[in-house]
């Protein structure tokens, strides 16, 4: 039976189906297994679905994070509270940038000099605030991340401007006044693209005051799970998913003998290695146009 299952007329006329023969669906992933590997004669005699489903899952989320690259982006204007949700389906912020009016995308990196701590609601006499529960209540933005969201702009904060004609990184002003003196700044602070804070806690992302009004990118991985259209497979890895589906079950199993499960693992190694390298969209074209720079002349 033919893997296409739409016609190419429907195919153009859909933009959902854009790309989709790349992959492969989980539910025929798991349909593939319990033909390919259970049964009689086989390596693999008896299995519940729901066992190959759940190992299935978990292959395709551990794959997800450094093999499938699945990476997804979101594109937003920001909003005057500077604070943004973190994306619905994400499980690691990669990188954040903003995006300039030629287009041109400006690398942000986290303030690594403050962070986004839990703010305490305090009485008259400094004691916590409890509910009728008898927790403490907290705010939802902190002090501090508020103050250092601020500090691009804020005069009233020790050691920040509110000139945007100088350039707050520029030694002897801000914080470099600590961090950069005579010897001059520390790079890891040396940037004109402002700075965000991750919290953690409460799933937000908070950028400095110059973000105002500013284009946003934020690129970020996520486990594949997140709906039932994103649980595919990528067919460069569809082999890596079955030995993990197999190296899961007879694992999980205490009847099975130990050098048999080691022969899973090594070849769940060796499937998992292909899928990186099929996937690793190495062209030697582009390789060879990136080392052409290399060969400059720097004169001084």
């Amino acid at each position: 039976m033919a893997n296409i299952k739409h016609t190419a007329a429907d195919y153009y006329a859909s933009v959902k189906l854009y790309g989709s023969y790349r992959f492969v669906s989980a539910a025929d992933v798991i349909a593939n297994f319990s033909v390919g590997y259970v049964g009689d004669e086989k390596i693999i005699k008896r299995a519940k679905k729901t066992d190959i489903a759940f190992y299935c899952y978990r292959a395709i989320q551990e794959l997800s994070y450094d093999t499938l690259n699945n990476i997804k982006s979101q594109e937003f204007e920001m909003p005057p509270s500077l604070t943004v949700a973190m994306p619905h389906d994400a499980v690691n912020i990669l990188n954040i940038t903003w995006v300039d009016s030629a287009g041109v995308e400006h690398l942000v990196l986290p303030g690594w000099l403050s962070s986004a701590p839990r703010q305490v609601l305090q009485n008259n006499d400094y004691s916590f605030q409890t509910d009728a529960t008898g927790d403490v209540t907290y705010l939802d933005k902190s002090i501090t991340e508020q103050r250092y969201s601020d500090s691009y702009t804020d005069s009233s904060v020790a050691g920040t401007t509110a000139d945007q004609n100088i350039d707050f990184l520029e030694e002897g002003y801000g914080y470099n006044v600590d961090y950069g003196k005579r010897y001059g700044i520390d790079p890891v602070h040396a940037t004109k693209n402002g700075h965000y804070i991750l919290d953690e806690e409460h799933g937000t992302i908070g950028f400095t005051s110059d973000f105002t009004d500013r284009l946003v990118i934020i690129k970020y991985v996520s486990d594949g799970l997140a709906s039932n259209d994103e649980m595919v497979v990528h067919k460069f890895a569809e082999e890596a998913i079955y030995k993990s589906i197999l190296y899961g079950i007879l694992s999980s199993r205490s009847n099975i003998p130990e050098y048999q499960i080691n022969r899973v693992k090594k070849e769940r190694r060796a499937a998992i290695r292909n899928a990186k390298l099929r996937l690793s969209k190495l062209n030697i074209k582009e390789l060879t146009q990136i080392m052409r720079g290399k060969s400059k002349q720097i004169k001084n």
